[in-house]
């Protein structure tokens, strides 16, 4: 969830002085760019795959377990593992590796031990982890502020965000009929904490890039978000209903959105966005943050960023990276600095978690590797393809998935899973290939990714056919999603990738 923070309440004069000290960032880093400062950057080791996973906790009834803080105590490994904002949450920190050889071979042996490791350690506690973008068996009851981790971050952060809005969030969500049905379910609520926001749990991936390469990169990432979507969605129930295939993307934005109605209608950005335009310069991100939204954790450090610049030493622009990190862009521009160096990275946040290690790892190379083979195309995919339309190949993927169609220069309105087999699945294996993954772990990944769009078997297709299946046999809903998530707690222990899972029963 970002930095931690001391202070709960902020006054007039602490977001002044906020403003002024982001203001002095953002000239510090400008300096940085056109100075060369991330000179060394260039010449750092080839890219890595780094990840952050978010999971939920589950009891042996499937219901949350609200116990995150004795589970990190008990798996006591405060390095990988750490807090989250709902009590049901843990954060797990993955090693980074090289994409070159078989080192993510590596990488995904490291996480399935850690997996392991930790669930040794906190049975104990009635609890165990789920990959998975959203649980199906969490209710409204459980996103209260009582369900809020102890931590001053987490506090403020519910604080500000509702001090903004100057009134409850309004939860409008409707779903996409299930498998056999032609209804559409609706949830309506309101909510008086941003608790809900803990409900989405993703996978973030990070890439580290020189200042020159940032532009193509981030406009790449958001010409594949929607792709990325429509291949993972792992998000369909929330509450009792049946919602989006991916309902984790619009159920974030409504989450933490600090606008009430009149704000929206007079075209405020929401703090949860896309953006508006592909960009010339990694500045274009930072100083439309700076500019559009306002702090929502204004806490001053003491730190001068440009007298650090002055005596040649590398400033941590704490307060951007504190503003930086409350605005939830789905392709996040990270300033950070790291053995003394200064770099930046993309953070890639349109994926759920899960379903299981292996189509974790197949989704991180898929990205990579489509990443890589756009940008080093001869003709950049965002200047055939209005910013726009990325914008709406995202949405229609959210709540389709793998039955969305999406829009593609130099073949208009396409199957996603259509677009990923003739198209992009080739340009993932070439963008690999450029990275010196080998053979045998580009095979291994993606041709999970090619399993889903022959078998259309995504998280959330499993979860819903699954769900479908039971009501048909006589479950009610809660019973229904109850029984769904045993099985796919059991499927995401063997391990098997995703399409391989055996289609859902029809007894109870």
């Amino acid at each position: 969830m970002g930095t931690d923070i001391t202070a709960c309440a902020f006054t007039g004069a602490d977001r002044r002085r906020f403003r002024r000290k982001v203001a002095d960032c953002m000239d510090a880093l400008e300096r940085m760019l056109r100075d060369g400062t991330f000179a060394d950057v260039h010449a750092s080791p080839e890219p890595q795959l780094g990840m952050e996973i978010e999971f939920n906790l589950v009891r042996d009834d499937m219901s949350p377990a609200m116990s995150n803080l004795e589970v990190l105590q008990a798996i006591d490994d405060h390095a990988v593992f750490q807090t989250e904002l709902g009590q049901f949450n843990v954060e797990m920190n993955v090693e980074p590796g090289p994409l070159s050889g078989d080192a993510t071979l590596d990488v995904e042996e490291s996480l399935r031990e850690s997996l392991r490791r930790a669930d040794d350690r906190m049975h104990l506690f009635d609890a165990q982890l789920v990959m998975i973008g959203m649980l199906p068996t969490l209710e409204l009851d459980h996103l209260g502020r009582d369900r809020i981790t102890a931590n001053p971050r987490y506090e403020a952060l519910n604080e500000q965000i509702f001090a903004a809005r100057g009134e409850d969030i309004e939860l409008e969500l409707d779903g996409v009929p299930l498998p056999g049905t032609d209804v559409a379910e609706r949830l309506r609520a309101d909510t008086n904490s941003v608790v809900p926001e803990a409900a989405c749990t993703s996978l973030q991936l990070h890439l580290r890039l020189a200042p020159d390469d940032f532009a193509p990169h981030w406009n790449a990432a958001q010409c594949l978000a929607g792709v990325q979507v429509a291949l993972a969605a792992n998000s369909p129930f929330l509450a009792g209903k049946a919602l989006w295939h991916e309902t984790r993307i619009p159920l974030f934005a409504q989450a933490t959105d600090t606008r009430p109605l009149e704000l929206k209608n007079q075209g405020v950005r929401p703090r949860v966005w896309f953006g508006e335009r592909w960009i010339e310069s990694p500045l274009d991100l930072f100083e439309e943050n700076a500019r559009y939204f306002t702090a929502l954790l204004p806490e001053v450090s003491d730190a001068d960023p440009l007298a650090d610049l002055a005596e040649g030493r590398i400033p941590a622009l704490r307060e951007l990276q504190m503003h930086n990190g409350t605005i939830y862009r789905w392709n996040r521009p990270v300033y950070d600095v790291s053995d003394g160096q200064a770099h930046l990275r993309i953070e890639n946040r349109v994926l759920p978690a899960g379903p299981t290690v292996l189509d974790t790892m197949a989704n991180a190379a898929f990205y990579y590797g489509a990443l890589r083979a756009v940008v080093d195309a001869d003709i950049p995919l965002w200047r055939r393809m209005t910013f726009d339309a990325a914008h709406e190949n995202l949405r229609l993927a959210a709540e389709f998935g793998l039955d969305a169609r999406l829009y593609w220069p130099d073949v208009g309105w396409v199957g996603a899973d259509e677009l990923v087999l003739r198209r992009l699945l080739p340009l993932a294996d070439a963008g690999l290939a450029s990275f010196g993954l080998s053979a045998r772990a580009r095979d291994r990944y993606l041709g999970i990714i090619e399993g889903r769009c022959l078998n259309r078997r995504t998280g959330a297709a499993w979860q819903r056919h699954n769900v479908a299946a039971r009501e048909r046999a006589g479950e009610d809903r809660r019973v229904a999603l109850t029984g769904m998530l045993r099985d796919y707690v059991a499927a995401m222990t063997d391990g098997r990738p995703v399409h391989e899972w055996d289609v859902a029963r029809s007894e109870s």
